[in-house]
């Protein structure tokens, strides 16, 4: 029997560029929380191909697969899944600002670790998520965050109480691929001068009215330049604000797909029906954001 991890849609809904450090990574602060929807990554002890990549946007993914580099990390550090097959069902677009080759790569850390539980605990696996990426630690903890430094330093938000209410939301993406370094180099943040200040316990966000309050006020620091390489990134904006029950609407990462929040899921459902039909080519989906697990 296979063992399914499911590698889903990391959704930026602030994000603030505090600056270029001398080693040319930035310093970002970003309130992250994830979609009910994600790519598929299955491991299976009973086949000998080692990754398998299926799904609509399979072809998309151009160069070496980060999953590949993940699995010469685990088996370096003595963790490898010991053989069998890997495979990976690509349905998020690729280069699209949801975060999904860290995704895949946090879900294989987990499925790494359910298969050695006996080392769960160890830290181990935070260091190994901060190895493979920035987004990773964030995909590998798979729950809503705060995200601070270069995407190392994480305040979990809590579970059972959470402070981000359920979002019925929809996601949309235009279908123009947008890699993140094109998009940094256009925002030509200053230098970090000095240490950063510490960071306030985020409060809990007890109502949708809040949370659209501080996504606007907020915002996302990649925007204006992610829309000045592609214009057509405000038209899927402004699409989804033009959807009724649609609360806000932002772009998430650095591009191109942008989410709107809803009132209610029938309506983030018509929003996402209208937009298919009147925009086919983009990819569009309605969601949730609220942290549970696909």
């Amino acid at each position: 029997m296979g063992v399914t991890e499911i590698a889903r849609a990391k959704v930026n809904l602030t994000l603030k560029v505090l600056g270029r450090r001398s080693d040319g990574y930035h310093t970002l602060e970003s309130l992250v929380t994830f979609a009910a929807i994600g790519d598929r990554l299955t491991f299976d002890p009973g086949l000998g191909a080692r990754l398998l990549v299926s799904g609509p946007f399979a072809e998309a993914i151009a160069g070496p697969n980060i999953l590949e580099g993940a699995l010469d990390l685990l088996s370096q550090s003595g963790v490898d899944l010991g053989g069998g097959s890997l495979t990976l069902e690509k349905n998020l677009p690729v280069a699209a600002g949801l975060g999904g080759g860290s995704a895949d790569a946090g879900a294989l850390l987990r499925l790494a670790r359910a298969a050695h539980a006996g080392r769960a605990e160890e830290p181990l696996w935070r260091d190994l998520a901060r190895r493979l990426g920035a987004d990773v630690p964030v995909c590998f903890a798979d729950r809503p965050a705060r995200m601070g430094g270069i995407g190392d330093e994480l305040q979990l938000l809590a579970t059972g109480t959470s402070p981000l209410p359920p979002l019925p939301a929809v996601l949309a993406n235009p279908g123009v691929p947008l890699a993140t370094a094109r998009v940094f180099a256009a925002l030509q943040a200053p230098l970090l001068k000095g240490a950063r200040a510490a960071t306030a316990p985020l409060a809990p966000i007890g109502s949708l009215a809040a949370l659209c309050d501080l996504i606007g006020t907020v915002g996302n620091d990649l925007e204006p330049p992610a829309m000045a390489l592609e214009p057509v990134i405000g038209a899927v904006k402004a699409a989804l604000l033009a959807c009724p029950g649609c609360r806000t609407a932002a772009m998430s990462g650095s591009g191109p797909t942008c989410f709107g929040i809803f009132t209610s899921k029938a309506q983030a459902a018509a929003a996402a029906v209208a937009l298919r039909s009147s925009e086919p080519r983009w990819w569009v989906v309605a969601t949730r954001f609220d942290g549970v697990a696909a």
